[in-house]
C-alpha cells in the first residue's frame, strides 16, 4: 500500500505540518450534536490532533490508524492507545454516538467507499453523526505516493443515496487550513436515523 508506506516514512514532517492546525471551525458543527459524555471514533486519526482535541474537550475517544508509525506518534501525543486498524476492518456495532472521519475515507478505493461508509453506519448508535472530509473534486488520482479518491457534491449525493438510514445534516467547502496551501475540501455531516 503506496500510501501507507507514504505515511510511515514521512509521520515526522507530516506530524510537523498538520499537529497545529486549528480545527475549532470544522470541530463545532459535529460536535453541536453529540451529548455529554459522547464517545467518539477518529477513523484514521493520523497524528492524533483531533483525538487530543476531543479528549481534551471530555469526550470518550477511540482512534484508530493503519500507518504503524502514526500510531505510536498518536498514541505518545494523546495518551491514548490508538489502535493500528484499517476502516475497511470496521466491525463495531452501534458503539459510538459519532465518528470523525477527517481526510482520512479519501484514502479509500471508490469502489469500497459505500462499503466502508456501511461498516462506520454500522458502529454508529442510533442517532448518531459522522463527518467526513475529502479533497474536492472527481478524480481519483495519485499525489506525492498517496493515493486520494477526491468527491464533489454530486459525488456525495450519490453516495448517501445509497443508504436509506441516513440523512445530510450538513454539507460545506473549505479551503485548506494549513497556510502553504490553496486546496478546497468538502465537508459532510451526516446522521444516523433509526
Amino acid at each position: 500500500m503506496k500510501t501507507i508506506d507514504y505515511y510511515n516514512k514521512h509521520a515526522e514532517e507530516f506530524t510537523a505540518s498538520t499537529f497545529e492546525v486549528d480545527m475549532e471551525s470544522l470541530y463545532q458543527p459535529f460536535l453541536v450534536f453529540l451529548p455529554e459524555s459522547a464517545k467518539i471514533l477518529d477513523v484514521g486519526c493520523g497524528t492524533g490532533r483531533d483525538t487530543l482535541a476531543f479528549k481534551n474537550k471530555g469526550y470518550h475517544v477511540d482512534a484508530i490508524d493503519y500507518s504503524e508509525e502514526l500510531v505510536k506518534k498518536a498514541t505518545e501525543l494523546t495518551g491514548i492507545q490508538v489502535k493500528y486498524q484499517s476502516f475497511y476492518d470496521l466491525s463495531e456495532v452501534a458503539v459510538y454516538d459519532a465518528i470523525w472521519a477527517c481526510a482520512s475515507l479519501l484514502h479509500c478505493e471508490r469502489n469500497r467507499l459505500a462499503e466502508v461508509l456501511q461498516k462506520t453506519l454500522r458502529a454508529l448508535k442510533p442517532h448518531g453523526v459522522i463527518y467526513m472530509s475529502f479533497k474536492y473534486g472527481d478524480s481519483d488520482r495519485e499525489k506525492d505516493g498517496r493515493e486520494f479518491t477526491d468527491l464533489n457534491e454530486q459525488q456525495a449525493q450519490e453516495l448517501l443515496a445509497q443508504f436509506d438510514q441516513v440523512i445530510l445534516v450538513q454539507q460545506w467547502i473549505t479551503v485548506d487550513k494549513r497556510p502553504d496551501r490553496e486546496e478546497e475540501w468538502l465537508n459532510l455531516l451526516w446522521k444516523k436515523n433509526d
